[in-house]
């Protein structure tokens, strides 16, 4: 008979290990993994601390990689034959004292310690020695979750090992993906103004998990502020990371020190270029809004146009230079200036938003776009945005998102 350790447990810890032996062990074992050791090296300290530290003399430890096998073991000889872990194990979940068993092998232990991750069971350590009653013994087994964390650590470091080396690489990289979304959402603004004076709201769709998209707004004094796009070539963590580096900067040479745009355009196309390599571009449209003179000053360098709708009336600004990166040297460079009479609209997009086919593969393209715009002029910002992508989930039909999209809306009143 196999028991669920409960008051047997408080028994057995009635002598904790001291915390400096616990710390000690902790830091050998994690600056092992920190430094890339081997797994060879990693079962080799986690050995000698069951050894040489907890006077362990016997043990296996059960692994689960494309099958459960033992990676480790002491005072065992030869191969565990009748020990079935799918079949005779796999049902205990907590620290367990082993009574009695029908399996020979099992009853040769005293104690079952499970190690599970996100609810898959990675690991089973079988300890012998536990019903010694001689107050060694009993120091030796005192803090039985103290050997499962180790032993939790040892596992999850050697099945991080083989995500990254075998077969389920995908696997990891897909966590990594995770990670780094999550950090990108951080770097979109999260309080975009709307009142009495502007009305700005943006929205965007990404294709991968991570985005080559950026778009930001940011406040310079009462009266300006800069809004500004841009769309990385390339996906992946790659275009993602330069993107992230490239909305840095942006707000770096700003909170710093104050450029004319066509400064700024010049010193993120020398940066763009140096962290590419000449091996990606960004395409990138900034404009600065003063509301006393109501003139926006604008760079287009090689991104969508974006487009100034007010009833009837529409207009691009594509008065610029090509995308950042490109060349080690912009070749030419025009920055362009309007004044933006009342209840004017600023549509900022990416090519995912004009480049999105339907079934007959006929893009969605700006005219759409435009007639939105026109079309839902009451609506506030927020809610435009939603009716567009309404529009291109409409448009696109069975067909899926083949690239990131992006949108921002901007109504100066």
């Amino acid at each position: 008979m196999i028991t669920v350790l409960g008051n047997r447990v408080d028994k057995l810890e009635h002598k904790l290990l001291s915390n400096e032996f616990k710390l000690n062990s902790l830091l050998e074992i994690t600056k092992s993994i920190n430094f890339n050791a081997p797994v060879s090296e990693l079962l080799d300290i986690y050995s000698f601390i069951l050894r040489e530290q907890l006077g362990i003399r016997k043990f296996v430890l059960y692994n689960h990689q494309v099958e459960w096998k033992i990676i480790t073991k002491l005072g065992v000889k030869g191969k565990i034959k009748d020990i079935n872990i799918e079949r005779d194990i796999l049902k205990f979940r907590e620290i367990t004292v082993i009574e009695s068993s029908y399996k020979k092998s099992i009853n040769n232990f005293d104690v079952i310690i499970p190690v599970f991750h996100k609810e898959k069971p990675l690991a089973y350590l079988f300890l012998a020695g536990i019903h010694d009653h001689s107050t060694e013994n009993k120091e030796r087994f005192s803090n039985l979750n103290f050997i499962q964390t180790l032993t939790n650590i040892i596992v999850v470091a050697i099945e991080n090992k083989r995500l990254a080396n075998e077969s389920m690489k995908q696997q990891r990289i897909k966590q990594e993906l995770e990670v780094a979304s999550e950090m990108q959402r951080l770097l979109f603004p999260s309080d975009l103004p709307s009142n009495a004076t502007i009305d700005i709201s943006a929205k965007y769709l990404s294709h991968h998990k991570v985005s080559g998209d950026y778009y930001d707004y940011i406040r310079l004094n009462e009266d300006e502020f800069i809004v500004c796009i841009a769309d990385v070539s390339g996906k992946g963590i790659s275009a993602a990371m330069l993107m992230a580096n490239f909305q840095a900067t942006v707000r770096t040479l700003y909170n710093f020190q104050r450029l004319d745009l066509e400064e700024l355009v010049v010193m993120l196309n020398e940066k763009v270029y140096t962290s590419a390599k000449g091996e990606k571009f960004i395409t990138f449209f900034i404009g600065e809004y003063n509301s006393k003179t109501r003139k926006l000053k604008y760079v287009n360098a090689g991104h969508n146009w974006p487009i100034l709708i007010r009833g009837s009336e529409s207009q691009f600004l594509n008065k610029g230079c090509i995308g950042l990166g490109m060349l080690e040297e912009i070749p030419f460079l025009e920055s362009g200036e309007v004044e933006i009479k009342n209840n004017t609209t600023l549509i900022l997009y990416t090519d995912g938003v004009v480049e999105l086919e339907n079934t007959t593969e006929e893009q969605f393209e700006t005219d759409r776009l435009t007639k939105i715009v026109q079309n839902f002029y009451p609506l506030s910002m927020e809610d435009l945005n939603e009716i567009v992508f309404s529009k291109l989930d409409d448009w696109r039909g069975p067909c899926n998102y083949v690239d990131d999209t992006a949108i921002l809306s901007c109504r100066i009143f």
